[in-house]
């Protein structure tokens, strides 16, 4: 006797969006030496964020605060905006899938990017959206090409990453704006901003809170090294913000988490650090990438999209490799872009592992 599932569910594959570094170690049978393929902060959470979780440890048989009241006063002051126009989730997945539960049924239409963030696609084919993807241009998201395309099917939600991810790439703020006054009648933006705390100055536009074009998405995962953590918050119009209380997990967030991302948000100076420590892993990254005779793309996030100079074949060898001698990391999933691998800014230890071993995995690759 099994369960009755829904139709969709029947006819939904037994797939996830990621395979985990762990499930990887354990198919191998051992540790990774190097940790760099989840764009995780390997340069940790701020010393502040790690004491005030300590100290809610004993706390943790309460429930978190099921209305994120004083995070989200916190972010309102930071954000020149009313808590009204916040709503904090289980990082940007957990608000993702929210999202696409509020505006999505069987059906209805969706556009994203060929090869772009591919949970946000597992979203909407798990409630049953119909997916238009353009290509990218070159190896940026297009965002005239997005919203053309919603115009054309009509689309609810519209997905865009700045800066992207798989890529790194990113538009500046006129762009975005650009884009933003694109949006047809009738269809949600999705702006994707995980990355922006690594981006250059000018890359995230002013948006008006009450903006129903558009919500805008972020996380403490990964400028704050909380990503275990998962804790992220949404900018919207505070109508769509309320309408997250009709099917979000009211006790989703993790009371620990919910304090440390507090703490991690007034401790400036630390998030100043991690970004010149990225800055100075991408440098290395870069370096490596040209030692090897490999182009490093230029990234405003916590990874370099390396250019392998080949087709996805090849690439796909060389990641094998890679893995093989003990370093995670990953590669974006469609061509052209799988012509590359990703990895992950990080300490100077994991980055020196990566070096050591990516002659090797290289050399393995040539030889086919």
């Amino acid at each position: 006797m099994s369960p009755r599932y829904t139709r969709l569910v029947d006819t939904l594959p037994a797939t996830v969006p990621f395979v985990g570094p762990e499930t990887q170690e354990r198919a191998r049978g051992a540790a990774f030496e190097a940790r760099l393929g989840a764009n995780e902060n390997g340069f940790g959470p701020s010393p502040r964020a790690i004491e005030a979780m300590a100290k809610a440890s004993g706390d943790q048989w309460m429930y978190g605060d099921p209305e994120n009241h004083d995070l989200k006063q916190a972010l309102a002051l930071r954000l020149g905006v009313t808590p009204a126009h916040l709503i904090v989730g289980e990082g940007i997945d957990g608000l993702l899938g929210y999202l696409v539960r509020l505006l999505i049924e069987p059906g209805d239409a969706v556009v994203t990017s060929e090869g772009a963030y591919p949970t946000f696609n597992y979203h909407v084919a798990g409630f049953g959206g119909v997916l238009h993807k353009v290509p990218y241009l070159g190896d940026h998201e297009d965002p005239t090409a997005l919203m053309h395309r919603a115009r054309e099917v009509e689309a609810k939600l519209v997905y865009l990453a700045n800066p992207d991810n798989p890529m790194g790439s990113w538009h500046g703020a006129e762009v975005i704006r650009g884009a933003i006054e694109q949006v047809p009648a009738g269809t949600l933006l999705a702006l994707d901003e995980a990355y922006v705390e690594f981006a250059p100055e000018g890359t995230a536009p002013e948006i008006d809170p009450d903006d129903e074009r558009v919500i805008r998405l972020r996380t403490f995962s990964k400028g704050y090294g909380l990503a275990g953590a998962r804790v992220g918050y949404a900018v919207g119009a505070p109508g769509l913000i309320a309408a997250f209380d009709k099917v979000r997990n009211h006790f989703g967030m993790n009371r620990a988490a919910q304090i440390g991302a507090l703490a991690a948000l007034a401790d400036e100076g630390h998030l100043a650090q991690t970004i010149a420590q990225v800055v100075a892993a991408r440098a290395r990254l870069n370096a490596i990438a040209a030692e090897n005779g490999l182009r490093a793309l230029p990234s405003a996030t916590n990874f370099v999209t390396i250019d392998c100079g080949r087709d996805g074949d090849f690439a796909r060898r060389v990641l094998a490799g890679v893995v093989k001698r003990g370093v995670f990391i990953r590669m974006p999933f469609v061509a052209p872009h799988d012509r590359c691998i990703r990895v992950s800014a990080g300490p100077e230890a994991q980055l020196a592992a990566f070096a050591r071993v990516l002659p090797e995995a290289l050399a393995e690759a040539r030889q086919g």
